[in-house]
């Protein structure tokens, strides 16, 4: 084989071992990013394949539950009548709407010791940020419940003679 050749070869085997380590760094950067989202009563039943899994996992925190030392937390969060112990131990302190009875979701994975440990934590706290009786944006107090085709149907049409 001629030396002109020969730097071909070597150049295409270099670019193929590149592409194939770049094709494997992507497949597992998604693998390690991808969490599944289960309710507490999936988890329950997923048996050992709830050990070997990124998880998310949503409910309400259980109001007296909340145990806090520095950024680690230890909670309960509940959905319908079953309860998940929940530790996170994350590098930023929980969101400031993380309380009692607040909406939460952990991400993590699920442990032998039948805890999950979360990495993430995110929290909502719905009333906190729906308008409030009198407020701009809330119902009118007589009109609570009707739809908007009701209440413009309950006054005038809205038309001038």
């Amino acid at each position: 084989m001629s030396s002109e050749a020969s730097k071909y070869v070597k150049f295409g085997a270099v670019t193929v071992l590149i592409l194939i380590s770049l094709g494997y760094l992507a497949y597992t950067g998604v693998e390690d990013s991808k969490s599944y989202y289960v309710t507490i009563k999936e988890l329950k039943t997923m048996g050992d394949g709830a050990y070997s899994k990124r998880l998310r996992v949503a409910g309400n925190v259980v109001p007296g539950s909340i145990k806090r030392s520095g950024t680690h937390v230890d909670f309960l969060l509940k959905e319908e009548n079953l309860t998940l112990p929940v530790s996170y131990n994350g590098t930023e302190a929980p969101p400031d709407t993380f309380k009692d009875d607040s909406q939460a979701l952990a991400e993590g994975s699920f442990g032998r010791d039948g805890v999950f440990h979360a990495k993430q934590l995110q929290a909502k706290c719905a009333s906190k940020y729906a308008p409030q009786p009198g407020q701009p944006g809330a119902e009118p107090a007589g009109d609570a419940g009707k739809s908007m085709t009701q209440v413009q149907g309950s006054g005038s049409s809205g038309m001038a003679n």
